[in-house]
């Protein structure tokens, strides 16, 4: 593989701004390639590959390269070549003879990371107390699933069964050069084998499929929402859950969608009209009287709550350098506020699902079992969790409960 200058300044520029400026990665990747139109394929794979292994291994590259971890903000635009280097080297490649690698040797990279190996928070690159508070929580359980959350996330779409079946749609994607396969956790997910812009294809812009992970896929069939029903998705964002219960519901009955943030449901309202769903109301939520006037008013109520987002590191792996122990315990007050305030839209006989993409017991069946605790007219029906190691796909867990009176 050749190094080319302007390819390789591009990833120090992402990782600058992620670490140093404190932006997202997926904003930061997004920006570089749309301003920068006449770079190839190849070239695009390069630099968001590079830059997504480097977030994700932050703090071993670091280690390797003999900067603290808390001094990302102090490294220049040579140093952060530098480690390039190293993570180049770390997928066995050959470096050009450019003054920022002057020193880098194969061989003592390799043997200082086979000497890291014991140490877990370093050479699986999580902060100090992220690994502690992981451990206390989920025991010998947190290695496994540490190490398949440092793995890259499967691009995984749904088929949009108002639009398609997932049999004819593998069969247009494979048409159009798009190999996919099958996953038993979801009936309507399909894997891609190969990574690509799959927003280009004409399929997607038909709102034939969404991308959505299949361990999301879960959450809305655990619902169980029926055509006709009246459903509340009080936590909607974007809508990838609102589209998959509209999908599920025939297009009849209706649901109303809603959030604080009211960008995130224009967004909802664009994929709603792609996606040939006209059962959904999205709704900001100004005021607690949003709330209060949906009091005893749904059939199903979901509840995907903010949480640490521990689960889906795979494919946001800055996460990790952005979270802290006080985001965390403010996070489980939120959820816990959302749980006790937003329940009362269920009626009496309906049933609502809390969900998140964590797989920290105190963010999941902890919250359910406060909860429950202190609501006797709610019941516990299901609980299930996604594992990353298990499953193979990002980690979620969701809770079942029917309000009883």
């Amino acid at each position: 593989m050749k190094l080319h200058r302007p390819l390789v300044n591009a990833v120090a520029e992402a990782l600058a701004e992620i670490f140093k400026q404190g932006k997202y990665a997926d904003k930061v990747i997004e920006r570089l390639l749309k301003s920068n139109p006449r770079w190839g394929s190849r070239d695009r794979s390069f630099i968001a590959e590079n830059v997504y292994e480097m977030v994700r291994w932050w703090r071993l590259l670091l280690e390797i390269g003999n900067w603290e971890i808390g001094n990302s903000h102090e490294l220049a635009e040579k140093d952060f070549v530098r480690l390039l280097g190293v993570n180049l080297i770390l997928k066995n490649e050959k470096l050009p003879d450019w003054e920022e690698f002057e020193g880098l040797s194969a061989d003592e990279i390799f043997q200082q990371k086979k000497q890291l190996e014991s140490e877990r928070r370093i050479i699986q690159s999580i902060p100090d107390w992220l690994d502690e508070a992981a451990e206390a929580e989920l025991g010998s359980a947190w290695d496994a699933e540490i190490r398949a959350l440092n793995e890259p996330a499967d691009v995984v779409i749904r088929a949009n069964s108002l639009k398609t079946s997932p049999a004819d749609l593998k069969m247009q994607l494979a048409q159009a050069g798009w190999e996919t396969t099958e996953t038993s956790l979801s009936p309507v997910a399909l894997v891609l084998k190969r990574r690509g812009n799959i927003f280009q294809s004409p399929l997607f812009k038909k709102g034939f499929f969404e991308v959505q992970d299949a361990g999301s896929q879960c959450i809305a069939p655990f619902l169980r929402a029926e055509p006709g029903m009246r459903v509340i998705d009080a936590c909607a964002g974007a809508g990838g859950k609102t589209l998959h219960l509209a999908a599920m519901m025939e297009n009849k009955g209706s649901i109303i969608a809603l959030d604080t943030e009211a960008w995130k449901l224009e967004e909802l309202k664009r994929r709603a009209r792609r996606n040939g769903v006209h059962i959904v109301q999205a709704r900001p939520i100004e005021s607690s009287k949003t709330i209060k006037r949906l009091h005893n008013s749904a059939d199903r109520l979901l509840l995907d709550v903010p949480c640490s987002g521990l689960g889906v590191l795979r494919r946001n792996p800055d996460a990790k350098w952005k979270l802290s122990s006080e985001f965390l315990e403010n996070v489980k007050i939120t959820q816990a506020s959302i749980l006790e305030n937003y329940s009362k839209m269920v009626k009496v006989g309906g049933q609502l699902v809390y969900a998140t993409c964590s797989i920290l017991p105190s963010e999941n069946e902890r919250q359910v079992e406060k909860f429950l605790a202190s609501h006797p007219g709610f019941e516990l029906l299901e609980e299930r969790k996604i594992s990353p190691a298990q499953d193979g796909f990002d980690g979620f867990f969701m809770a079942l409960l029917e309000r009883k009176s």
